[in-house]
């Protein structure tokens, strides 16, 4: 009896460790992207500030019946050309909405931004972009979908790319936008306050002309890093932002978002999952104003990237497009 039970927990264990690896197999895979079916195009931008952003067009032959472009942000340390992305877009065109993936000033983890016009290099991403600049990347892209004809906009931000959005349009009112899609957004809201010690170095630095040097981030598992101006920059977000979908905070930034949302994870998201999309919920309905709907999905066996699950992301997207955007 006891070998019988021995034998059946290495089996069980066996099977475990195959399901496991089974799954890296098939999941970790985003390289193994289906060919575009319509005509793709890199395309260019220039922000009012100077900097000049990358990104692919999607180009639908299907036009739907309203002229609707979907725009898609990064999250943190990626880029317009992340292989899910360019999965998403080709099948956004594929039920006829033209998309466009793109670059913020945050793209991957380090960039050079622009040239100041005394050769100075300007760095931007993970570790040396201005978060709270971002916007007017966004803006710039949604200037360029209007010069190809498409008057409205749904603006996706993926991860850390949801509070660019989110920013971008609690701020700007901008009636363009028909939509906010956020993929795996950050819920919540931390009362822990900034470490003094990290804050005061970066000040320093700043104060300095030294807002380039990296400090390293204490607590983290692995090496990590980010620049004094950004540490700063982040730092100096107000609530509203931070506690965006106002869990603890009445005038919380979505409070001035009167657009539809939509808000989703993967099953296998890292991130968040159904008790944050549930608490994001019942938050905004709590508020005195806030936007005219807000849905949320689920995307099964979608991990934080949804590698595998492009096609069902984009049919998560476009169903709530046709029923909510443009249903009304």
């Amino acid at each position: 009896m006891k070998r019988q039970l021995a034998l059946g927990a290495v089996i069980a264990i066996l099977v475990a460790l195959a399901a496991f690896f089974l799954g890296l197999k098939v999941n970790l895979h985003p390289e193994n992207q289906k060919p575009g079916k319509f005509p793709e195009q890199l395309v260019y931008v220039r922000s009012a500030d100077d900097v000049v952003d990358a990104g692919v067009l999607f180009t639908s032959t299907n036009s739907p019946s309203k002229p609707l472009a979907i725009i898609w942000v990064h999250g943190w340390g990626a880029d317009f050309y992340t292989p899910s992305y360019v999965g998403i877009g080709r099948e956004l065109a594929h039920r006829g909405f033209p998309t466009i993936s793109v670059n913020t000033r945050m793209h991957d983890i380090g960039n050079v931004e622009k040239y100041t016009l005394l050769g100075k290099r300007v760095r931007g991403g993970g570790y040396w972009g201005i978060t709270s600049e971002d916007a007017r990347d966004v803006a710039a892209w949604i200037d360029y979908a209007q010069k190809l004809g498409y008057s409205q906009v749904i603006l996706v931000g993926h991860s850390a790319g949801w509070a660019s959005v989110a920013r971008y349009q609690a701020d700007s009112q901008d009636r363009r936008v028909a939509g906010l899609v956020f993929a795996s957004p950050g819920v919540g809201y931390s009362t822990q306050p900034e470490d003094p010690q990290l804050l005061a170095q970066a000040k320093k630095l700043v104060d300095e002309g030294a807002g380039e040097d990296l400090i390293r981030l204490p607590q983290r598992s692995t090496p990590s890093f980010v620049s004094a101006a950004t540490e700063l920059d982040i730092a100096n977000t107000s609530r509203q932002y931070k506690d965006f979908f106002g869990t603890q905070t009445p005038d919380a930034a979505i409070t001035r978002v009167t657009c539809p949302i939509l808000a989703f994870f993967g099953s296998k998201d890292d991130i968040g999952g159904e008790k944050d999309l549930a608490l994001l919920t019942s938050s905004v309905r709590r508020l005195a104003h806030g936007p005219a709907r807000v849905d949320t999905a689920m995307v099964a066996n979608g991990n934080h990237e949804y590698v595998g699950e492009e096609a069902q992301v984009a049919e998560v997207i476009t169903q709530w497009i046709q029923k909510e955007v443009e249903g009304h």
